[in-house]
């Protein structure tokens, strides 16, 4: 890693939070951390990380909250949250649709084998919106390409015209790609 990635990692027990940012530390990231919602908003506004990992069960403001605030907000929008939750996967869908950028759950977070997990979906998520980043600044992907107006054969043969044409249309087709 060139440069070291900022994350803001939010959760409200210590031990993860503490045991996380060790993981995350070693892996080469720069990680702020937060205990509570309202903490997390201020530290994602002042600091705007790179990515962000949200607890949803957490005081003063819930993760879903901040996920919204984080999303409405044009400084935090494009910051990518990962979800890191307790509940089940049956939210997944839900926390996606919310702005998720991926979801992790903590009963997977069995911290000898897990970390090299979590640590690949933080990277993964951090290489996508690079990518997503790249190619929006660079104009990477031409603009849609405008089709020539259809013959009278081939709006013939879009219309359901006569068989024959059809036909004969698929004929050439097949003697062209031979």
């Amino acid at each position: 890693m060139a440069t070291k990635s900022k994350v803001l990692l939010v959760d409200d027990s210590k031990f993860l939070r503490m045991a996380n940012e060790c993981v995350l530390s070693k892996a080469g990231y720069e990680v702020s951390t937060a205990a509570d919602g309202e903490e997390a908003l201020r530290i994602a506004s002042e600091q705007l990380p790179d990515i962000i990992l949200l607890d949803m069960m957490l005081p003063k403001v819930s993760g879903v909250e901040v996920l919204r605030a984080l999303k409405k907000n044009p400084a935090t929008a494009n910051i990518p949250v990962i979800v890191l939750s307790s509940l089940s996967q049956v939210n997944e869908g839900k926390l996606i649709a919310e702005g998720a950028a991926a979801y992790f759950e903590k009963a997977a977070l069995d911290l000898d084998k897990s970390s090299d997990r979590l640590t690949a979906t933080v990277k993964a998520v951090l290489e996508q919106a690079a990518h997503k980043r790249s190619g929006a600044s660079r104009g990477k992907y031409p603009p849609p390409r405008k089709l020539p107006p259809p013959t009278e054969s081939r709006k013939r043969l879009a219309t359901g015209g006569s068989r024959r044409l059809r036909n004969s249309v698929i004929a050439r087709m097949i003697r062209t790609q031979e």
